[in-house]
Formats: structure tokens, C-alpha cells, sequence
């Protein structure tokens, strides 16, 4: 029998699912009704009253259109379709009645409230409410609370709309905020004053439609409309969350998420939105040669002709870092391999395949997790690795799905069933695992794949897979990898293989990598981190909101980074300076404009050509071997600090310093 439902929405007729509310009709028919609690992707409130609407035929009295469904309207005396008007008379005299009753303790901040210019409260009482106050006794106040140092309070301003206690006890998996006191008494308050503990939290910033939650590193730094606004890719961990870039002159001064359903909704998380501190700090500007163990500026004629003396008739290596954008990765690759050397981008040790996609990439979408009904989990901590990914599981475990682990057990936000922590487990689970003949998504972790026996557990987790007649998912950490393995810059055997009697390594943005002493290093990026100090010959590469760059994500989606400012100083983009040294090698590439080198990328990987799509990966099961018996670790130690960018934050360090302190037990004395 079909749901669908015929409905009257100011004279436009739409046939809609009879469980929608009517709020979503109207958007479906394109009409605008205004809120401030309801959020497409939060429970239902039904607490501000402001979406009211007239149901023809219904009581006589306004009705909330987010709270009522559509096949709850009746249908007119002779079978019509109901008939629901959003501009009539009794609406617009209820509007202005909700927005009086809203604005009479709302003190008069707009000129310095940060959230002015972008303020759902300011855009609604312009268009919906009345031009004078009719209250003249004096405004409540309400105390401000400490929620940390990323979302800064003023609670005067709050209209209770909860959707910050929504969001942060249904997505974020917390229970620190909640609502007490009736009536006039009653305000949003954190539990015993604590700070909130989620990365996750400053999306509540994005959720306020009032000034009350602002971000307070961003605080009276710029107005909405002093910004050029970038649309483009995170590259904080391999999700690929869409995210928009707000510039003052060349400096970053905020990240938004992007709404895209296939990869982050409209979340993103703190690291993501709060980096861009980093992007100031331990930059580097200028080339620099090392004499006498010290690194002197150079320019770069100087530098580029001392690297290719340096590469000329030697064995060359190349290692391709976590935050590099496809383009230069396939430059290092043509250029090293060029002169017979070697690339190597699997800079963790991670055992993953080449050329098989099925295999480093698997053959799941993101958004099988939505509808899936079992969901494995190995060798992996989505809530550091991916926690806008782990929202999402969250997400699939409140509507019946059932999650196993195996590996180190963590406060994932959700309850899952815990299979063990060692291979042994895993082995166990292949030999038990029977179909599920319901959708089901196993999704293996770095942690997982980056010991020597990685491949065989590779192994295991696809055949796990086969038997559930389950979907792999490979979670990466890094958002360089799948890009750089889709253009074969891997090395058979790995880094170490890579590195073997190679006398120059070209360190392309690999700040976490131990490179032993006796190789001559060329070390080209953005910041002044590990790599820059073990470097002979120093090359100050663009960051990723610097330059044009291509991202494949962990599901092998090819999105765009756009770039939203330029490099400091005589930085250059990465692709070019590549460019530049091939043509003081005498090996020059075959290209002078990203537009070129794009094309050839594109000619040889045609997959990379179809930007936001998800290649179908054919499944090529690896050989089922026996794994070691160690247990499963995981990426990430430390959630704020993993790429350089992050390192050179003070707000990450700070965040850190907090989560370090957090995790400390208290003894009975404290």
C-alpha cells in the first residue's frame, strides 16, 4: 500500500510520504516556514513555537508543522487533499505574537554579538515579527557557563530551543548539557558545571540560531561579510568532510562544514573546524640549505640547483606524507621514478595492496552505514580516527544496528559488543561468521594493517566480509594515502624497501617518519616539524587551503581543495616546485599548468576524473593466512596533535593538554 500523500501547502499541491511532517512538505513545495528548534537531523522539539501554521478545516487555533505528520491532516468534505496556509492572518498575528514573547528577555547585543550578520533570531524578527516592543519591565539575566575553550557562552541570549542538548546527547553520544528549572527559571546548563568532552562540540556553535554558543578563538576577529568564502575538502583525517574556508585578506579565519550526505552530513569535527591557528604558526617561507649543521635562508635558484646536485647520479627515494594533494604525489612519482628511484606513500608501515582497490580502499560507501543492521569493527577507534564517521555508527547503533569490535576496547559513545582485542578474535569471528543475509559493514582500522603481519589481517577482515556477505570499509587516518596508492607511488616491500640503499630521500610533507642518518634529505612542506629538521635542503610547499589539490577519500571518493588564500612568503604550490627542480634535473615533466597535469593525471587514472563519485571496486579477496598473535593497536594516540599543522596549533595543544589531563584517574585525595 503506498505511503504517499496528497497535501494543499498555500495553494501548491505535493504528493509526499504520509510520515513526513508538514515542515518538510513545505520545503518540498517550496515554501518557508521559519524555526528556530526543529533541525532535519535532530529529534523533534516542538518547543519554539515559531513554525505555526493554519490547518484549513483543523482546530481553530494555530498548529506546530514540525511536530504534526501529514497523514494526520484530514482531507477536505469531499476527498481533497488538506489545505494548510503558512501566510494567513491567524499565522502571521501567531508568528508575531511568538517572536514578541521571544525578544522580551533577548537584551539589545546585536551590535556586538558575534553572531551578528548571521543570526537566525535577527533574519526571522525582521521578516516575521513586529518593528516595536510593547515590554518595558527589565530583562533576565542568566549566568554564563564554561564549556571549554572552543565554544564561548552567553546565556542571556538563549531562546531554549535545546538543539544544542539535542545535538550533543543524540550525535555526540554526551550527556553534559541538559535543561532545569520551569518557566521563567528555566535555562540550558552543562552538568555540575563541567566542560564538555567531545570532539564533536563546536558543531553546536554552527546549530545556536542565536548568539548564545559563538566560537571563541574565532570571537570578535571578523564579520561574516568582511570573509571571501572558499568551498573545499578537510584534510585533517581521510573522511574528506566538506568544509568552507572564511579568509580576512590572506589569513584563515574560520572553517564551516559543508552539508554533504554521502560524507560528513553537515558535521565536522573540532580539528577540522578549529586548525586553522596552525596554518600561522612554525610556517616555513623561505628555502634553506644546511652548512656546518645549520640551516642558512636561500633563495630559490640557490636551493633548487643544490638539489639537484644532490640527486644527480645518486639512488633517490621519495616519500609522499599524509596531507598531500594527488597532483603532487603523482608529480614525485613521475619525477623519482623518472630518474630510477623509488616512491614510497604507505609511510606507517600500513600493508595495503597496490592495485588491488578492493583491498586499500574496500567496496563500501560511507553511507552503507546508515542502513546497515550489523557493523565490525576492527583494529580501529573511529571516535579519534574519524569521529564525524563514528557519529554515523552512532547514528546506525540508535536505529537497531548491532556493533562488534575487536580490538582495544574505548568509549566509542555507543554499546557495542566486544569480541576481543587480538588477532585471535578476529580468526575466531572468520571461522564463526555466518551470513547475516542483512546489510552489514566491516570496517578495518590503520591500527589494524600497519604491523608486519597486516596483510594477512587484511586478509582475514575480507574474508570476514565475504562470509557476513558484509561490505569492507578500509578506514584510513590519512587523507594522502588512497590518492597517492590510486597512482601507484608504493614501493613492493614497503618503506623500508623504499629506503634501502638509497643515498638522497625526497621527503615530500612525511613529518612522521625516522629517516636513519647517512641519506641526504630534500624535505619539502609547510611546516617547521621533524621533517624540516632532519632536512639538508629545505623546499616551503603551499598547505592544503593554499593551493588547488585533489583528495581521494577513505571510501575512494576524488573531491577538490580549493585554495582560499596564498602561501606565506616565497612558499610555493607543491606541484610547481616539483615542476621547477625536474627542469634543473634535465628530466623535465611534461607539464606547465596544473590544468595539463590534471589531464595526464586523468588519462592515466580515469577514475580521478570523476570528481565526488565512488568508483565500483571489484572484489578480489586476498589469501586467507594466519596473522601473529599480538594485539590490535590503534593509529591514533593523540586526536589534536597527528599532522603538523595540528603540532604547530596552540589551541590543539591546549585541547590535548585537556584530554591528557581528563583521562588522569583521580585519587581519593583529589
Amino acid at each position: 500500500m503506498s505511503n504517499l500523500k496528497k497535501i494543499n501547502i498555500d495553494g501548491i499541491e505535493v504528493e509526499v510520504d504520509g510520515a513526513m511532517t508538514i515542515i518538510q512538505a513545505a520545503e518540498v513545495a517550496g515554501v518557508e516556514i521559519p524555526r528556530f528548534c526543529y533541525h532535519e537531523r535532530l529529534t523533534i522539539a516542538g518547543n519554539c513555537r515559531m513554525c505555526l501554521v493554519e490547518v484549513v478545516g483543523g482546530p481553530p487555533k494555530p498548529a506546530a508543522s514540525c511536530a504534526m505528520q501529514v497523514k494526520d491532516l484530514r482531507p477536505g468534505p469531499n476527498g481533497e487533499a488538506p489545505v494548510v496556509k503558512t501566510k494567513s492572518p491567524m499565522v502571521k498575528k501567531a508568528r508575531e505574537g511568538v517572536m514578541e514573547f521571544l525578544l522580551i528577555n533577548h537584551p539589545l547585543d546585536c551590535p556586538i554579538c558575534d553572531q551578528g550578520g548571521e543570526c537566525d533570531l535577527q533574519d526571522q524578527a525582521m521578516a516575521y515579527g513586529v518593528d516595536f516592543s510593547r515590554y518595558r519591565e527589565p530583562k533576565r539575566a542568566s549566568d554564563d557557563l564554561n564549556l571549554g575553550p572552543l565554544v564561548a557562552t552567553k546565556m542571556t541570549r538563549c531562546i531554549s530551543c535545546t538543539r544544542c542538548v539535542r545535538f550533543t546527547s543524540e550525535v555526540a553520544g554526551i550527556n553534559q548539557m541538559g535543561q532545569t528549572g520551569r518557566g521563567e527559571d528555566s535555562e540550558i546548563t552543562s552538568y555540575l558545571g563541567m566542560t564538555l568532552d567531545s570532539n564533536l562540540q563546536g558543531n553546536i556553535i554552527d546549530l545556536c540560531p542565536v548568539g548564545a554558543l559563538t566560537s571563541k578563538p574565532y570571537a570578535f576577529t571578523a564579520r561574516p561579510w568582511e570573509l571571501t568564502k572558499t568551498e573545499s575538502i578537510d584534510v585533517m583525517d581521510a573522511l574528506g568532510s566538506n568544509i568552507r574556508i572564511d579568509a580576512k585578506g590572506r589569513e584563515v579565519m574560520r572553517i564551516l562544514p559543508r552539508n554533504h550526505d554521502g560524507v560528513n552530513e553537515e558535521w565536522i569535527s573540532d580539528k577540522t573546524r578549529f586548525v586553522w591557528d596552525g596554518l600561522r604558526r612554525q610556517r616555513l617561507d623561505t628555502p634553506y640549505i644546511r652548512e656546518n649543521g645549520k640551516l642558512r635562508r636561500a633563495g630559490w635558484g640557490e636551493a633548487l640547483a643544490a638539489a639537484a646536485a644532490a640527486m644527480k647520479g645518486k639512488r633517490v627515494a621519495g616519500i609522499i606524507g599524509d596531507l598531500v594533494p594527488v597532483e603532487a604525489a603523482y608529480s614525485l612519482k613521475t619525477l623519482i621514478e623518472g630518474l630510477g628511484g623509488k616512491v614510497e606513500a604507505r609511510v606507517d608501515g600500513a600493508k595495503l595492496p597496490a592495485g588491488n582497490r578492493s583491498a586499500y580502499v574496500g567496496n563500501a560507501l560511507i553511507e552503507d552505514i546508515d542502513g546497515a543492521k550489523g557493523i565490525w569493527i576492527v583494529g580501529s577507534n573511529p571516535r579519534l580516527e574519524a569521529p564525524v564517521l563514528n557519529a554515523r555508527i552512532r547514528k546506525a547503533w540508535q536505529l537497531g544496528a548491532q556493533v562488534s569490535v575487536i580490538g582495544v576496547g574505548a568509549d566509542l559513545t555507543y554499546d557495542y559488543k566486544h569480541l576481543g582485542t587480538d588477532r585471535a578474535a578476529l580468526v575466531k569471528a572468520v571461522d564463526g561468521a555466518e551470513a547475516y543475509g542483512k546489510p552489514t559493514v566491516v570496517i578495518v582500522g590503520q591500527g589494524a594493517l600497519n604491523e608486519a603481519d597486516g596483510e594477512a589481517v587484511l586478509g582475514q577482515a575480507m574474508a570476514l566480509a565475504e562470509k557476513l556477505g558484509a561490505k569492507l570499509l578500509v578506514l584510513h587516518t590519512a587523507a594522502a594515502r588512497v590518492g597517492a596508492l590510486d597512482v601507484g607511488a608504493v614501493t613492493e616491500g614497503g618503506l623500508s624497501a623504499a629506503l634501502d640503499g638509497a643515498e638522497v630521500v625526497y621527503n615530500l610533507g612525511a613529518d612522521e617518519v625516522e629517516i636513519a642518518a647517512g641519506a641526504f634529505v630534500i624535505y619539502q612542506g609547510s611546516h617547521g616539524d621533524r621533517g624540516a629538521h632532519r632536512a639538508d635542503i629545505v623546499l616551503p610547499g603551499a598547505a592544503y587551503t593554499e593551493e588547488n589539490g585533489l583528495f581521494v577519500n577513505t571510501e575512494g571518493r576524488p573531491q577538490l581543495a580549493m585554495r582560499a588564500g596564498f602561501a606565506p612568503g616565497e612558499a610555493k604550490e607543491n606541484w610547481a616546485i616539483l615542476r621547477a627542480l625536474s627542469a634543473e634535473l634535465g628530466v623535465t615533466l611534461p607539464w606547465d599548468s596544473l590544468a595539463v597535469l590534471r589531464s595526464r593525471l586523468v588519462a592515466a587514472h580515469p577514475h580521478l576524473g570523476r570528481i565526488d563519485e565512488v568508483a565500483d571496486n571489484a572484489w578480489t579477496a586476498l589469501p586467507v593466512k594466519a596473522p601473529g598473535k599480538a594485539d590490535f593497536r590503534n593509529a591514533v594516540k593523540d586526536f589534536y596533535l597527528t599532522n603538523p599543522i595540528a603540532r604547530a596549533s596552540a589551541l590543539m595543544g591546549e585541547l590535548s593538554a585537556l584530554a591528557v589531563a581528563r583521562a588522569r584517574v583521580a585519587v581519593a585525595a583529589e
